[in-house]
């Protein structure tokens, strides 16, 4: 039985195919202004990755901010429920989710069961969203990639004490200016990004095994600074890390016409 699931994100849009226990191709774009058109072209790149077409699709729930524009979707999901579903289903002893996507952070208590029972989200602020890593990355004229790379060289991390983004990037030109090094810099900035993650994450009342879902979850300087900060090794996921959300739209899918 072959189902699929549709994450319209605010920054990426992302496709999974499932068969049964198996994901058989996954895609991965940028969003663009239209979530139909992001939808349409992720899929078509997961169907031609799996050498199958639209009408080979059993159902495909459709996940993400974009949810409701997605033309082919015949069940919506909110993002909450399809990353726990998505981290669940590949750690089914996961009890805590930690997402980090562009726009917003999301942390998630789960049941034995795979339950949600508890969660606190933050789409209000920037600071502890993809966005600032982005907007900091911009700033040391790096690459986002090169952010978590950088904080295994760093040998004197700053400490950026304002929580706003406005005023940590004021922060960091102060630093630049005195010829700290880009690797201090990438350093402090994951560390900050990650002592502001953990304050959501500890209100959830976080319990074991911990893993990260969303973009930054790749960052692996963020990551080891959340592992520093919560006291807690986080587990890695077997698959990219973005696809979580359209992975558990997917087993949603998979569910509904199983008649779960």
């Amino acid at each position: 039985m072959i189902v699929a699931g549709c994450d319209v994100g605010s920054l990426t849009t992302k496709a999974v195919i499932l068969d049964n226990t198996k994901i058989i191709s996954y895609a991965l774009i940028k969003s663009s202004f239209n979530p139909d058109q992001s939808a349409s072209e992720v899929m078509e790149k997961a169907l031609k990755q799996a050498g199958l077409a639209m009408n080979d699709i059993r159902l495909c729930v459709g996940t993400g901010y974009g949810r409701e524009r997605i033309p082919f979707v015949k069940k919506t999901v909110s993002e909450i429920a399809c990353h726990a579903k998505g981290a669940y289903w590949l750690l089914p002893s996961a009890r805590t989710i930690i997402d980090v996507g562009g726009q917003d952070c999301k942390a998630i208590r789960l049941d034995i069961k795979g339950n949600v029972i508890k969660f606190m989200t933050n789409d209000k602020c920037a600071s502890g969203t993809g966005r600032f890593l982005e907007v900091m990355a911009k700033l040391l004229n790096l690459e986002l990639e090169e952010l978590g790379k950088l904080s295994s060289q760093a040998r004197n991390a700053i400490t950026l004490a304002a929580t706003c983004t406005a005023w940590s990037q004021a922060e960091v030109i102060v630093h630049m200016n005195s010829n700290t090094s880009k690797a201090d810099l990438a350093a402090g900035i994951n560390d900050a990004m990650a002592a502001r993650v953990s304050i959501l994450v500890k209100a959830v009342a976080l319990e074991k095994d911990v893993c990260m879902t969303g973009g930054v979850a790749k960052n692996i300087g963020v990551v080891a600074a959340m592992e520093k900060h919560l006291d807690v090794p986080i587990r890695r996921l077997r698959v990219d890390p973005q696809i979580i959300g359209a992975l558990g739209a997917a087993v949603f899918a998979k569910e509904k016409m199983e008649g779960k």
